[in-house]
């Protein structure tokens, strides 16, 4: 008798864990939509509590704010796909056609030019440029064969984005539920949770992209080319921690003082030194607290592993997730360790 309730158990915990692997496999699939869908909700959540409170009614509130996310992505991908397309073929060519032992000559001192060093290091690089462009292009080229898959991992982020807008409150109680915590460690840990959210999403993500903004209006207002794909660039090392705007800009800087645009090159060369590089420490000073903001280390860390690990996605996850197991590292040190 014993041994038939075990053989059952058995085959019950066999049937758990391989409808487990089968939900893992299915999710896998769509792991990074449904983690954008995620992200996207928390980001628009405020405009959905916003418009919730003046039309009390959850669904219509969650379809508005859907249907607006989706026209924005749409005019978004129709305005700049082909013109940061066209913008990296050009660049591309001028990387081509560029003189490097010619332009290190006008850059740097003499006795550095004349030792013989310039000429191979700087050919070095200019083909390691040229090749770098071309793997994007080559990367580019390749998301347009592959746009089919693309646009149904769109889908499933617009549906869970969608669901995560009306459903996330009963998702985030039903969690709860399960928690082993104190009323109040809970909530304590929940707020932690968002500080840590919103210092990664908004305190990096946002304030990069502003950046890579202002640095945009100043690529055009002092006649850079191909501003939309270095402003593009730029939003992506404002993000990361350490990098910053100026590894585009000072590069952009001197190729308008080697082109011979010595006003243009002043010009930016001051905007980038002041409005730029103030951007940063103001904007993040207005948006976030201290008590919010994560150590530096952690997200440049969680950002180039997270790179490596998940792609792009991964400098969005990769310092939450090192922040959220510290999180958890802290609390079971006070609420266990200490006995609290």
């Amino acid at each position: 008798m014993i041994d038939k309730h075990r053989s059952k158990d058995l085959i019950n915990y066999i049937l758990v864990i391989a409808l487990f692997i089968l939900t893992a496999i299915i999710l896998y699939q769509v792991l990074y939509a449904v983690i954008y869908g995620i992200l996207f909700a928390y980001i628009l959540y405020p405009v959905h509590k916003f418009i919730l409170g003046k039309i009390k009614n959850e669904l219509l509130s969650a379809i508005f704010v859907c249907t607006f996310l989706l026209v924005i992505l749409v005019v978004l991908l129709v305005l700049f796909f082909g013109i940061i397309f066209n913008q990296i073929v050009e660049f591309y060519l001028i990387v081509q056609k560029l003189d490097s032992v010619d332009l290190v000559r006008k850059l740097v001192p003499d006795f550095i030019s004349t030792s013989g060093i310039s000429e191979s290091v700087i050919s070095s690089l200019s083909e390691h440029l040229t090749n770098l462009v071309a793997f994007y292009l080559k990367e580019f080229t390749k998301i347009v064969s592959n746009l089919p898959n693309l646009l149904l991992q769109a889908a499933v982020t617009i549906f869970t984005f969608f669901f995560a807008l009306k459903d996330g409150k009963k998702a985030i109680d039903y969690f709860k539920s399960f928690s082993p915590l104190k009323k109040e460690n809970e909530d304590k840990f929940l707020k932690q949770f968002k500080d840590i959210t919103n210092s990664v999403l908004i305190g990096q993500i946002f304030v990069g992209i502003v950046q890579g903004v202002f640095a945009g209006i100043g690529y055009y207002i002092f006649g850079v080319p191909n501003v939309i794909l270095l402003t593009f660039l730029t939003s992506i090392v404002s993000i990361i921690p350490v990098f910053g705007a100026w590894l585009i800009w000072l590069p952009v800087d001197i190729y308008l003082f080697a082109s011979g645009n010595t006003t243009a090159g002043i010009g930016l060369l001051i905007y980038g030194s002041f409005v730029v590089s103030l951007v940063d420490n103001v904007i993040r000073t207005l948006i976030l607290s201290k008590k919010t903001q994560i150590n530096t280390g952690i997200i440049l860390i969680g950002m180039l592993g997270g790179l490596l690990a998940f792609g792009f996605l991964g400098l969005i996850i990769g310092p939450l997730i090192l922040a959220y197991v510290i999180l958890v590292i802290e609390i079971y040190r006070k609420h266990v360790l200490e006995g609290n």
